[in-house]
């Protein structure tokens, strides 16, 4: 059995696209073992590293549609928690001052200022 670190997404995005397609191609092999060895019956040494070999598959496939599409990367916690700081605060929101609401006009009143007029 092969004995391949499950990669944390980090590490995929610095790979090169071939080398990502090597891996790929590896863990997908290792994962087609370890199902046969469990359709026949055999016991696991570890039954979750399937789920694990899952897992980083679909984030191999992730970061190969994302380049395929062009689309920039995902932000990480640290980033969207600065942001989620520079957002107001409810005590900022409530002294911000507020825009009059516009007059509602109703069509028919309208219509009957005007009859009235002529």
């Amino acid at each position: 059995m092969i004995n391949l670190a499950i990669f944390r997404i980090q590490e995929i995005r610095k790979m090169s696209k071939e080398e990502r397609n090597k891996k790929l191609s590896e863990l997908r092999a290792e994962l087609s073992k370890m199902k046969a060895m469990q359709a026949m019956g055999g016991s696991l040494e570890n039954p979750s590293r399937i789920r694990l070999l899952r897992k980083t598959i679909a984030q191999f496939l992730t970061v190969n549609r994302e380049e395929e599409l062009g689309l920039s990367r995902v932000k990480t916690r640290e980033e969207t928690s600065t942001k989620a700081s520079m957002e107001p605060t409810k005590e900022t929101k409530k002294e911000a001052p507020k825009t009059p609401k516009l007059q509602e006009s109703n069509i028919y009143e309208k219509e009957e200022s005007e009859e009235k007029s002529e």
